[in-house]
C-alpha cells in the first residue's frame, strides 16, 4: 500500500515564508512525476507545481518567482517552498505522484495540508 503524507501547512502573515513537504511510503518500485496542487473554497483544484523526474518543473503563473519545487528522490519526497505568500494562496495544497508498485502505476494523492496567508 502507498501512502503520501504531506506537512508543513499552517498560518502565516502575507509577505511570509512557508516549506510543505509531501514523502511517498509503501511497496514503491519508482516514482516519475510529482506535483503539488491547491484548492481554495469555491474553486476548483489546480496545479501548482510539478518537477518531472530529471530535473525541470512546470509552475502556475500565478505562483512563479515565489515558489520552489524541489525533490529528495533518497526520501522519496518532494518540497514546496513557498516565500511572499499572499492572501490569495490561502487554500489546501496537496501532493500527488506517479508511482510505480509490483501492481503497476497510477497516480496517488495526499490528503493535504492547510495553508492560510492573513493580511
Amino acid at each position: 500500500q502507498v501512502q503520501l503524507v504531506e506537512s508543513g501547512g499552517g498560518l502565516v502573515q502575507a509577505g511570509g515564508s512557508l516549506r510543505l513537504t509531501c514523502t511517498a511510503s509503501g511497496n514503491i518500485f519508482s516514482i516519475g512525476v510529482m506535483g503539488w496542487y491547491r484548492q481554495a473554497p469555491g474553486k476548483q483544484r489546480e496545479l501548482v507545481a510539478v518537477d518531472i523526474s530529471g530535473g525541470s518543473a512546470n509552475y502556475a503563473d500565478s505562483v512563479k518567482g515565489r515558489f520552489t519545487i524541489s525533490r529528495d528522490n533518497a526520501k522519496n519526497s518532494v518540497n514546496l517552498q513557498m516565500n511572499s505568500l499572499k492572501p490569495e494562496d490561502t487554500a489546501v495544497y496537496y501532493c500527488n505522484a506517479l508511482i510505480r508498485t509490483t501492481s503497476g502505476q497510477r497516480l496517488y494523492w495526499g490528503q493535504g495540508t492547510q495553508v492560510t496567508v492573513s493580511s
